[in-house]
């Protein structure tokens, strides 16, 4: 069976999307970064790219997480599920199950979120990754109000060095742990928050907003307008950063800390930016939805239009299966045909060879053997002193030796080249004697070099058998032999002033059948003129 042609593997091709991926989510274009991962992963081999395959889902499901769309963020990141089992390194595991806790924990799914949070915990990962995974649940607690058990998972992991040689971890921890203790009352709460807000500030991190809007929560009781400060710090820093979610909560601060028309403005404010969150999530939620349609239409596309060529292959490749039998058909037929008439040619070989043998053998019975009897018995009766007698014997082997050459010539092989006319000639010469006289006529003016050799070995064969026959049978005395050129044919006329023969006589003659097979072998035709007492005629024609 024809393989089906594979889709080629580009791994150039691959990593140049990706880097483009990478490259506008650093800018945070978002649609462009999340149309280039999604082309990777299309362009990816399913049990080559298994890695590549990961890496971008990963990232697919980071862009619509961090645009709000949990939901679809939940379902790409699903998609490498069954990838996760082909893989060794468990660094892919943690990113995905990690972006699986974080898209439940923003919709408040904190079952689902602690689920994915600790099978990332539980993997084989370094400890840097061990120690930001038990902030994560840590932080789930806290979500879920259970401060003094976040505590407890927190504390042991501020003195661990990894997450001290990590500023980003440290901090973030740090905060938490510091909001931890704020809400069950310990003392160390605004030490851990303003340790954590400087760190942040060195960094220039985005992490300073949440630090901002804890020191705001912090002070709400003991001093709002320092409160109202750090709100309004955690507001100016999340509008600059356009971090939606975090100006909301900054807002609902606000709200909380003033009063009249401070608290009407930052009310309308919270509605407006609500609904523009709303819009703009829905957009790029519909946005990331045709980027994957368009991608798999067109995937759908290429699969059509691979089974359409596979199916044009295939029926190509029985058109050739066809060609090829037809082919061998024919094949076998030409070698059978071949083969069956190189047998015929083979046994109709045999068969003259067996017809001259017999042929020399009866001439050397019939005529040869008797001559030499006859000699010898005139040997052994007369006187070979006298020179009559010795005249006589002379004249005998003379016959003899005429005979045995005629018969020699009869049956030799035929002189095809320059010397053609002048054997010929000598044959019909041999045909010659007291009685009968054979007459060629415009033989000289034919250009035999010109004509096939088969075709002049059958002329000499014909005209051998012709004479053969004129001796046997015709009892003539006069043989003319026509030669003359007609158009692009050859044509010989044969005529004796012998007893003739009919129709019927003719076809009891062996030597005449051969005559006629020879003539048409060479897609000639030959034509008798008999009439009985009044000569033998016979014509033949053929092309040259």
């Amino acid at each position: 069976m024809q393989n089906i042609p594979k889709k080629k593997h580009n791994t150039a091709e691959i990593d140049r999307l990706t880097d483009l991926g990478d490259k506008y989510f650093e800018k945070s274009e978002y649609d462009s970064s999340y149309y280039y991962f999604n082309k990777a992963k299309s362009a990816c081999d399913e049990k080559k790219d298994v890695s590549k395959i990961i890496y971008s889902i990963s990232n697919l499901a980071t862009i619509q997480q961090n645009q709000g769309d949990y939901s679809g963020s939940e379902t790409t990141a699903m998609e490498a599920i069954p990838f996760l089992e082909k893989t060794s390194n468990p660094n892919y595991k943690w990113n995905i199950y990690t972006i699986l806790g974080n898209n439940y924990l923003c919709v408040y799914d904190y079952g689902n979120a602690l689920y994915y949070y600790n099978k990332a915990l539980n993997l084989k990962t370094d400890e840097l990754r061990k120690s930001d995974i038990k902030n994560n649940i840590a932080f789930v607690n806290l979500q879920m109000k259970e401060f003094k058990k976040a505590a407890t998972i927190l504390e042991p992991l501020i003195t661990r060095r990894e997450v001290l040689n990590d500023s980003s971890s440290y901090s973030r921890i740090l905060t938490n742990l510091g909001y931890c203790y704020f809400k069950i009352g310990n003392s160390k709460a605004l030490n851990y928050l303003n340790k954590s807000l400087q760190i942040r500030l060195k960094r220039n991190d985005i992490g300073k907003i949440s630090s901002y809007a804890y020191l705001s929560e912090y002070h709400h009781k003991k001093n709002k307008n320092l409160a109202n400060d750090y709100a309004l710090l955690a507001y100016n820093a999340a509008t600059k950063l356009k971090c939606p979610d975090d100006r909301l909560y900054s807002l609902k601060l606000l709200i909380e800390l003033n009063t009249g028309n401070k608290s009407k403005e930052y009310s309308i404010k919270y509605i407006h930016i609500n609904d523009s969150i709303t819009k703009v999530r829905q957009k790029a939620k519909n946005q990331f939805a045709k980027i994957k349609y368009d991608s798999k239409k067109e995937k759908d596309e290429n699969q059509k239009l691979k089974a359409q060529k596979i199916l044009q292959l295939e029926q190509q490749k029985n058109r050739n299966l066809l060609l090829y039998l037809v082919v061998g058909i024919i094949i076998m037929i030409s070698v059978f045909i071949t083969n069956l008439l190189l047998a015929r040619n083979k046994r109709e070989k045999i068969k003259a060879a067996y017809n001259t043998e017999i042929r020399i053998s009866k001439k050397l019975h019939d005529e040869l053997a008797n001559d030499v009897y006859h000699t010898m018995a005139f040997a052994e009766t007369q006187d070979l002193s006298t020179s009559q007698n010795k005249e006589i014997l002379l004249t005998n082997l003379d016959t003899i030796y005429s005979r045995t050459r005629n018969i020699s010539l009869e049956n030799s092989t035929i002189e095809t080249g320059t010397l053609f006319v002048s054997h010929l000639k000598e044959m019909m010469s041999g045909f010659n004697t007291d009685k009968v006289n054979v007459l060629a006529n415009g033989m000289d003016s034919i250009d035999w070099l010109t004509i096939e050799s088969n075709k002049k070995i059958i002329v000499y064969r014909v005209l051998q058998e012709l004479l053969v026959n004129m001796k046997k049978h015709s009892q003539c005395s006069l043989v003319v032999l026509t030669f003359k050129k007609n158009g692009n044919k050859l044509q010989i006329d044969y005529t004796d002033n012998g007893v003739g023969a009919t129709l019927d006589q003719l076809n009891l003659k062996n030597g005449l059948q051969n005559v006629e097979n020879r003539i048409q072998a060479i897609k000639g035709t030959i034509t008798y003129d008999t009439k009985s007492d009044k000569g033998f005629r016979i014509h033949f024609i053929f092309p040259i």
